[in-house]
């Protein structure tokens, strides 16, 4: 890679790509030279079934059409034949494909119950070396385990719809603790300023009045705009440097831990743990003290 470890064009950042995902010879030499480039990276959670990748699909539009530069990473359910991903939200995304400044990378979960890849970090580290204006990541959208974006992206975006129930819902799936926005799609459906007061009013009681609650009806591209504007002043706030730090820690720890966790047999551990278990006496923290 030349210009100080820039990646300068999409066959080459797809190659890196590929090779950290696969853990070729030589993939932590790449991460660690690495430029590190300070770009948004823009995570959109929510429930299935939401629309988040048709507001998605309009918000990447938009930007597309005042020439920014789009890496999209599009976190699919693994195939349960070869843990590969399905590209099922590729197929929503066919509008921008030829657009030479969108990028798209889709991964597959490959069991992990985050909604993310397991190597998300890497693959948005590697895509960061590229000059893109804004990386987007969407979730698979797993319920309560869509948390785990708040640890990667820099602005976390929750995408609700009116038929998804009230704020509780929202805040049994944690997402009421990770949102730096809420979006209520599909807000020409009944009940939509309902949820949109629900939400505030709980807000109000959590000391986060701070953070908005917009409505869109994204397939007519409604309120797809005020979207972008509200992303684009969470980029420019204090509240955002502050939450990079938290987000290098989460990184870091998950990187060490992973590490860490290299070449464990999990297979053995459930073997030898089946058997120590029927012993008398057995207590899962003396059985565990081996391996700390």
């Amino acid at each position: 890679m030349s210009n100080k470890n820039a990646i300068a064009d999409f066959k080459t950042l797809a190659r890196t790509i590929s090779l950290v995902e696969n853990e070729a010879d030589g993939f932590e030499q790449t991460l660690q030279q690495l430029q590190q480039n300070h770009i948004p990276v823009i995570g959109f959670t929510g429930p299935p079934g939401a629309g988040k990748s048709t507001l998605l699909n309009a918000v990447v539009g938009l930007l597309l059409g005042e020439g920014k530069k789009i890496g999209l990473v599009l976190v699919d359910p693994s195939s349960p034949f070869n843990l590969g991903a399905l590209l099922g939200d590729r197929l929503r995304l066919t509008s921008h494909f030829n657009n030479p400044n969108l990028f798209i990378r889709s991964v597959a979960t490959r069991g992990s119950l985050g909604g993310l890849s397991d190597k998300i970090i890497e693959v948005v580290e590697v895509m960061r070396a590229y000059a893109f204006d804004y990386i987007f990541i969407e979730t698979v959208g797993v319920g309560q385990s869509e948390v785990e974006i708040a640890g990667l992206a820099d602005t976390t975006v929750v995408v609700l719809v009116p038929e998804a129930g009230d704020s509780v819902q929202a805040m049994k799936a944690g997402l009421m603790e990770i949102a730096d926005l809420f979006v209520i799609n599909k807000a020409d459906r009944a009940d939509a300023d309902a949820l949109v007061n629900s939400l505030e009013h709980q807000l109000h009681i959590n000391g986060k009045e701070d953070i908005a609650v917009l409505k869109t009806v994204a397939v007519e591209s409604r309120g797809v705009k005020e979207v972008i504007e509200a992303i684009v002043a969470l980029q420019q706030s204090a509240k955002s440097n502050e939450r990079k730090q938290i987000l290098m820690t989460e990184k870091a720890l998950r990187i060490i831990a992973k590490s860490k966790m290299k070449g464990f047999d999990k297979n053995a551990l459930r073997a030898e743990l089946g058997k120590a278990a029927s012993e008398p006496g057995f207590n899962l923290y003396s059985f565990v003290k081996k391996y700390l």
